[in-house]
């Protein structure tokens, strides 16, 4: 009989997987999609170009990722950051440098004492126990957006601020509780590292993508992994966990689930999980997130000055850009973040109609250079049937305060990992990764 199974071929699941290899644990991994990288997946052309259609970065205190990166020999860079950044504010484009954009004086004030004031909140709050707070039930009754709104003294301040924390979190303020929205600034260190490129979340990329780190770790995994196994029972017994799917039936002592929470919800436990698990299943849903690319003969933005980063308001399709093109610059690459109902709005087009919507964007902030791509790619989270949506599962008002850390609560001899199940960097591959770490641990004890 084997120790351990292992659901899920993302960076979670991997990590758990590599902890019971290194613990010397019999085990398999099985992973639904013919692929391995879950919520990362690195999209190669055939002219040799890549681009990151998943998560791309990672950033000071997310010390496992930069080990990991170590163990494999895989490289990492910096994000390029240079040159004059573009706010786009009802219809007006204006550039500047540095971190502070030309706008009015009073929504400048009024964003940094609402940052600050966020932040300050946050670092009240306890990462392992973020209900523990003696004001987590009031927090958690509201949304994010009406404590923005209520501290928010101009439409400026406003428009700015929903874009920024739009792209942090991955859906409208209105559908994340604002102690959820604490709790994943504390489990990120500070706004400012999760909002920053230098000494933040985007500081560094994998030289060849994010597909390169996945690829050498599972080489080392490469016998124990199975793909396009997609579980549809988890039965448990006195003494193992029985998973099946079609065509397949695996026995373990122990079975760790590495999952989006909508996911875990389309599989039937026998016996059924415990109610406080399944009504906080209930309570989540997914971010919704969509990267939008133009890939080019260069990185011509950079020779006219430009970083390639825009801030822009609900006016435009896109929250945000980044220039996300290769280390050495050999192309370049031209990234738009579409999230929540922008994303619903522009996902319901055909790609014919969002080429044109996102080019006419590239244009707007770049010139006419950026008219004519080699390649144009856009790709939708929430349509992955694994994923469901990004960057993770999004706590709405109530679910912290009344099933606190249920997520992540072993059930009889199944164990929880995933990024929705950290403590630290809650959302992010780092978190992935601490989680099917820990979950192994778990595991490990118990064996």
């Amino acid at each position: 009989m084997l120790d351990a199974i292992v659901i899920g071929g993302g960076f979670s699941g991997l990590a758990a997987a590599l902890a019971l290899h290194k613990s010397y644990k019999s085990f398999i991994l099985l992973e639904a999609r013919d692929r391995l990288g879950g919520r990362t997946h690195t999209r190669r052309l055939d002219d040799g170009s890549y681009v990151d259609i998943g998560g791309q970065w990672i950033g000071p205190t997310q010390d496992r990722m930069y080990s990991l990166c170590k163990e494999y020999n895989v490289k990492w860079y910096e994000t390029y950051n240079q040159g004059r950044n573009i706010i786009d504010l009802n219809q007006v484009i204006k550039t500047y440098t540095g971190l502070i954009p030309k706008m009015d004086v009073a929504s400048l004030i009024n964003i940094d004492l609402l940052l600050k004031k966020l932040d300050r909140m946050a670092r009240g709050i306890s990462v392992d126990k973020p209900w523990n707070n003696n004001r987590a039930v009031k927090w958690d009754s509201i949304s994010l957006d009406v404590f923005v709104r209520k501290n928010c003294y101009t439409k400026n301040c406003y428009k700015v601020v929903r874009a920024g924390l739009e792209t942090v979190y991955a859906c409208e303020m209105n559908e994340v509780s604002l102690l959820h929205a604490l709790f994943y600034i504390r489990s990120g260190t500070n706004l400012n590292t999760l909002l920053s490129i230098k000494g933040g979340a985007q500081q560094h990329r994998i030289k060849g993508g994010m597909q390169a780190l996945t690829d050498r770790i599972a080489e080392t995994l490469m016998h124990s992994i199975r793909l396009n196994r997609v579980v549809k029972q988890i039965v448990q017994h006195d003494n193992s966990v029985t998973l099946i799917g079609e065509g397949f039936s695996y026995e373990a002592r122990r079975a760790i689930v590495a999952i989006p929470p909508p996911l875990i919800k389309a599989i039937d436990f026998q016996p059924s999980l415990p109610l406080h698990k399944s009504q906080l299943l209930d309570k989540m849903s997914m971010g919704i997130v969509g990267k939008v690319f133009g890939i080019y003969e260069k990185p011509f933005w950079r020779d006219n000055g430009f970083s390639g980063q825009v801030v822009a308001d609900e006016l435009s399709p896109f929250q945000t850009f980044f220039d996300s093109s290769p280390a050495d610059g050999e192309y370049g690459v031209l990234l738009a973040f579409c999230i929540a109902n922008r994303a619903r709005d522009f996902f319901s087009k055909n790609e014919a109609s969002r080429k044109q919507i996102a080019l006419n964007s590239f244009v707007r902030y770049f010139g006419k250079e950026a008219s004519n791509p080699k390649h144009y790619i856009d790709h939708c989270w929430a349509d992955e049937a694994w994923s469901r949506g990004c960057y993770a599962g999004i706590y709405s008002t109530g679910a912290w305060t009344n099933f606190r850390g249920e997520l992540s609560k072993p059930f009889g001899r199944i164990h929880w990992a995933g990024t929705e199940t950290s403590d630290i960097w809650y959302g992010y591959i780092e978190g992935a990764v601490r989680a099917g770490e820990r979950a192994a641990n778990e595991v490990v004890k118990l064996i």
